[in-house]
């Protein structure tokens, strides 16, 4: 056979090796599922051949766990058996080309586990924080948003100064439309039982009618000296959309999440170029490619990153870098569905991007910290990532158990959702 036909070389093998003088490789690819605050986490542990050191990963999809499960269990671990864990970029494109269609929120939950359990095992292996990996601190500590929610301006404000109150300078507001389903609010004149089956329908009429001005009012009631934002949870259409931003101008919002669905993402550059408000989007977002029109625009002033759904932590870095060169803000998805692994790896990314905005924070229960000790906590406002080796968050198998996850599609009934007509409504 001719030179030419011969292909290209395999990789090298890592010059790295353990105190006995072999090479470090992947052994397996361990799946775990637990619910200690209520929604299921799909936690991946990729161990190696050198005892005691193992990466954690996030891969958790709460409408689709299951299924992510079954991809990293069947696909990934056969596949990942004997590499090289250093080989990050390598191993990221590889299960990235495996499935041939590419994408996918099931895929990039996959992915999302097994990358971040990656580069926690390298920052291990080098015993350094997961952030010095990127190029070190830019900042010593992430600002954080929290959530309050209320049936009108003054209760809500209430809630705001109570969270001022607590450090909090970025505080995102949600109010409840009377009767209606309304997303991220507890309160209201709608039956509780009625909200949780979805029998309330959204009622997008009277959201324009009733939030604008709730939120123009707590503006005026709590001053200047907070930020606030408000997330409409792609339920508007582009239509209502534009006529929503025209009515809180006067809010001065630091800015407002996922104004339309991604189906709609096309509407941004019109948007955003008649209207002050920021408009950030991108939690729903499982290929960096969606964002990539939007950001070099820019039609938008926050890429809302979810790193367990983008592919991990190999992709984000690739889009905070594009995000910087564009001047457009990272503020990455943060809820209670993302575990506190994945918070960690997140708070590696703000702490050492100049992109960074600001991350939202989850106020976990008690039992979160349980079974996963190192859970960082939002403290006077701000996120501060730990010194120790990796992402700083471990996992207890043991205390796991004892939070089984709810049966699939019991935990998020988003389907459910109708418009007032009966039509299937967006979450």
């Amino acid at each position: 056979m001719a030179l030419a036909d011969a292909g290209p070389a395999p990789l090298a093998p890592a010059p790295w090796a353990d105190e006995r003088g072999a090479r470090i490789r992947i052994t397996a690819v361990r799946t775990f599922l637990t619910a200690p605050h209520g929604c299921p986490h799909l936690i991946v542990r990729v161990e190696t051949n050198d005892p005691g050191l193992y990466g954690l990963g996030c891969a958790s999809d709460p409408q689709r766990t299951l299924a992510v499960r079954s991809v990293l269990d069947d696909y990934v671990a056969p596949l990942l058996a004997g590499r090289d864990p250093d080989d990050i970029e390598d191993i990221h494109r590889l299960l990235l080309n495996s499935a041939y269609w590419r994408g996918g929120s099931v895929t990039g939950n996959a992915l999302g586990g097994i990358d971040v359990a990656l580069w926690d095992l390298k920052a291990k292996r080098l015993g350094v924080p997961l952030y010095q990996l990127f190029g070190g601190r830019v900042r010593t500590y992430a600002d954080a948003y929290t959530h309050v929610d209320g049936r009108d301006a003054q209760e809500i404000a209430d809630k705001v100064r109570a969270a001022r109150g607590r450090g909090y300078r970025h505080v995102r507001i949600q109010a409840a439309v009377p009767g209606a389903d309304t997303y991220g609010t507890r309160s209201g004149d709608a039956d509780p039982e009625a909200v949780r089956t979805r029998r309330a329908p959204w009622d997008a009429a009277g959201y324009l009618r009733y939030v604008p001005g709730v939120l123009t009012k707590v503006r005026e009631l709590v001053g200047d000296d907070v930020e606030l934002l408000h997330d409409v949870h792609e339920r508007l259409d582009p239509r209502q959309a534009r006529d929503f931003l025209r009515r809180v101008e006067d809010a001065r919002l630091y800015f407002v999440e996922d104004l339309l669905a991604p189906e709609d993402a096309g509407h941004f550059k019109r948007l955003h170029d008649a209207s002050p408000v920021p408009l950030a989007v991108g939690e729903l977002f499982h290929d960096p490619a969606q964002f990539t029109a939007l950001v070099l625009g820019p039609d938008i002033d926050f890429a809302r990153l979810r790193i367990p759904t983008l592919g991990g932590l190999t992709p984000a870095r690739k889009l905070a870098a594009l995000c910087e060169l564009r001047g457009v803000r990272l503020a990455p998805h943060g809820p209670a569905d993302v575990s506190p692994v994945a918070q960690a790896a997140t708070l590696a990314l703000d702490i050492s991007s100049h992109a960074f905005g600001v991350q939202e924070a989850a106020v976990f229960k008690d039992p979160v910290h349980e079974v996963f000790p190192g859970t960082v906590t939002a403290t006077g406002g701000g996120l501060v990532p730990p010194e120790t080796p990796g992402h700083g968050v471990d996992f207890d198998e043991t205390a796991a158990r004892r939070h089984p996850v709810p049966e699939p599609l019991a935990h998020d009934r988003w389907a459910l959702l109708r418009n007032t007509d009966g039509s299937v409504q967006r979450p």
